[in-house]
Formats: C-alpha cells, sequence, structure tokens
C-alpha cells in the first residue's frame, strides 16, 4: 500500500521550479507577446512597416488570438500531454517574435501576431493551474502570484528593455525579444508536472447529478469580466493621459508607465500572500475596494502623488487580480478538481471578450467625446464597483461554504 501510494504521488516533482516554468510563460505569453508591442507600435509606424491605421489592426491580432488560445488550451489539454502543450505554446510564442523581424506582408505580420495571442492565451488557461494542482493549498497564493509576477515583469520590460533593444532597430528589437524567449522556454522545459494528478480523478457519474460551483461560481465569472473593464483606462489611456491630458511630455508619461510596470511585478506576489491567509474569497473583495480607489484618484485630482499611487496600485491589479481569480475557481471546486481547467477556461474567455470589447468600446468613446479622461475613468471605477456589488450580494444570498 505504501508503494501504491508513492506512485499515485511522486515526489519527483520540484515545486520551486514549476512556479519558474509557470511565471516564464506568463513573462512569454502575455508580459513579452502583448505588453512589449505598446513601445514598439510607434517605433514599427515610424520605421515605415506599416500605417498607423493599419498598424491599430495589428495590435487587435493579438487580443484575438488570445481569446482564441483562452477557448483552444482546455482542448488541447484533454488530447494532449498538457506538459506538451505548455512546451509547444511558449515555442510558437518564441517562432512569432522572430517571425516578426521579417515584415514580409500585412498577413504576415498578423498572422504570427495572432499566434503570439493564441500562445499567450493557451498558456494562461494551462500554466498555472497545472503547476497548482501539485501545490499544496496552504502555499497555492504565494506560488500563483509568483507565476502571474512574470505578466508584471513583462510590463516592466516594455518600459525598461524595449527601449534600450530599439536603439539597435526595430528587427532587432523583435530577434532580441525571441532570445529572451528561447532561454525562457529552455528554463521551463523541465519543469513542469509530468503529469495531471486529476487526470484520473474525475467522477462522471457524479458530475451528472450536480453541477460545481453554482451560482457563485457564475458570479465570479462576471466580476472577473466586470474587472476586466476597469483595468482598461490604465492599460492603454495611462501614459496618454499624463503626457498629453495633463501635458507633461512623453517622458513623464513614461516613467508612470514604469511605475505601472513595477506595481505589477509586486501585485500578485502581495495578493498571493493576502490569499493565503485571510483566503481567495476576502482577498478578493480586497482587490476590489483598492481598484475602486485607484481608478478614481485621477477624478479626484492630478497631483503627482495621486498620479503614482494611482500608477502602482492599478498596476499590482492586472496580474494580482488573475491569481486571486485563479484562486477563487480552484477555492470554489475544491471537490470538483476535474472542473478547475474548465472554469478557468471560461473565466478567461470571459476576461479576453469583455476586455476587448472595453478596448474598442473606451476608444470609441475617446474619439467621440472630445478626449475626456475623466470619462474614462468613471466608467472604470463603475465597472469594479459593480463587481464588488456582485461579489458581495453572492456572498450573503449564495451557497453556505462559498463565502
Amino acid at each position: 500500500m505504501q508503494d501504491a501510494a508513492v506512485r499515485i504521488s511522486p515526489p519527483a516533482f520540484n515545486i520551486t521550479r514549476g512556479t519558474v516554468a509557470g511565471a516564464s510563460a506568463s513573462l512569454v505569453g502575455i508580459g513579452l507577446a502583448r505588453f512589449a508591442y505598446t513601445p514598439l507600435l510607434p517605433a514599427i509606424i515610424d520605421a515605415h512597416w506599416f500605417a498607423a491605421s493599419t498598424a491599430a489592426y495589428l495590435g487587435a491580432a493579438n487580443l484575438g488570438g488570445y481569446l482564441a488560445g483562452a477557448l483552444l488550451g482546455g482542448y488541447l489539454a484533454k488530447r494532449a500531454n498538457v506538459a506538451q502543450v505548455l512546451r509547444a505554446m511558449m515555442l510558437l510564442a518564441t517562432i512569432a517574435f522572430i517571425a516578426c523581424a521579417f515584415p514580409l506582408s500585412f498577413l504576415w505580420f498578423f498572422g504570427w501576431r495572432f499566434a503570439s495571442g493564441l500562445a499567450g492565451g493557451a498558456l494562461m488557461v494551462l500554466a498555472a493551474p497545472t503547476v497548482l494542482a501539485h501545490v499544496p493549498p496552504s502555499r497555492r497564493g504565494l506560488v500563483s502570484g509568483a507565476i502571474f509576477a512574470g505578466i508584471g515583469l513583462g510590463i516592466a520590460a516594455s518600459g525598461t528593455l524595449v527601449p534600450l533593444l530599439l536603439r539597435e532597430g526595430v528587427t532587432q528589437t523583435w530577434l532580441g525579444l525571441g532570445a529572451i524567449s528561447l532561454l525562457l522556454t529552455a528554463g521551463a522545459w523541465n519543469g513542469w508536472p509530468k503529469q495531471d494528478p486529476h487526470h484520473h480523478a474525475a467522477h462522471p457519474h457524479h458530475a451528472k447529478h450536480q453541477k460545481p460551483g453554482g451560482m457563485t461560481l457564475r458570479a465570479l465569472y462576471a466580476e472577473y469580466a466586470l474587472n476586466a473593464i476597469g483595468l482598461v483606462p490604465h492599460m492603454l489611456f495611462l501614459v496618454d493621459f499624463v503626457s498629453r491630458g495633463l501635458g507633461k511630455g512623453l517622458d513623464t508619461g513614461a516613467q508612470y508607465w514604469v511605475l505601472f510596470g513595477l506595481g505589477a511585478i509586486a501585485g500578485p506576489l502581495l495578493s498571493g500572500y493576502l490569499a493565503d491567509r485571510a483566503g481567495f474569497g476576502p482577498a478578493l473583495r480586497v482587490a476590489f475596494v483598492i481598484q475602486i480607489v485607484a481608478v478614481a484618484l485621477p477624478l479626484i485630482g492630478t497631483d503627482p502623488v495621486l498620479l503614482i499611487a494611482s500608477s502602482v496600485l492599478m498596476g499590482a491589479a492586472v496580474p494580482g487580480i488573475v491569481a486571486l481569480a485563479l484562486g477563487r475557481v480552484n477555492e470554489l471546486l475544491a471537490h470538483h478538481p476535474a472542473a478547475q481547467k474548465g472554469a478557468w477556461s471560461t473565466a478567461t474567455t470571459a476576461f479576453a471578450v469583455f476586455q476587448a470589447g472595453a478596448a474598442y468600446g473606451l476608444s470609441f468613446l475617446f474619439s467621440q467625446n472630445g478626449g475626456n479622461y475623466q470619462m474614462l475613468f468613471a466608467i472604470g471605477a463603475t465597472a469594479i464597483a459593480l463587481a464588488l456589488s456582485i461579489d458581495l450580494f453572492t456572498a450573503l444570498r449564495g451557497e453556505p461554504g462559498n463565502r
């Protein structure tokens, strides 16, 4: 019996190496593949690779690919070894960086930007849940936070590393990102678990008679989607608000983006630390309150102290809310481990749809109302306040044990 137990729960998986692999996946698939494009876009236009109007569609290609990857990730994991899928997705993102160094045509570039988004979506759905399935519950908050800190590192790199690479040229920047991605892929290669401990843990006959999660899980999907709207004003308009809206110039705007990135590195670690001690439900509510305040600060005033606080706190929220939402999904489905990846895929898809919709919607409103930044921040704060209201209402009226 003892030997059988050892075979079922092999001690071979190294949590530290798994955490590094997960963080590398977040850094490659989201941190670099998405956020490094922001400072690259003006350089691409200045280098006459693509016209400004055309380049906007290339930014949308990554978001479209991300949605496709979120939908496809779970499907691939059911039909192949998860570790192999994760390796393949990191390789795909790496190849996409290298391919984008050669602007052969619009369709070529669009296709590879879509591919990088697809890799990012699949990595977001699969990487953290695969590692966390092998982590004791008491440590999942901190490990989850460390994994999603990779997103923050990518945001920070977009404001520091990419401008340095751009001194050598746009092509060299893409190749440099490809080299970094390749090194991270190689470092993560053997860090993934050999197998998913939940792969054989499903009980189909039980699942037919009980839908795990219930109202609380459906409410979480809505909250996470609404939170995506609340993140968009800072993610898209922070630098423009400071540089043009306040007349501070592009250099000052870039400094606030670096602060946003520094917050994004610390955010998931602090969120995970709080979740390990208070639980993911209470930690999520605290995060909602902090975000409401952070998005509303530019409405209160434009003093540098307020703007610094707003930038750092919202930067922390971008990856921090991901760590908390994933932990909350796993918490709600603790007795249905086989359903966790599917639920996380649903949550990620909802987030991707609302984030893309908000990006286009707020951009349209901004162009129609004469550049009213305050309206953007007001919409963001309202969306997160609605998410908090849904969470509190569900906690009061929802299933026992899911509060």
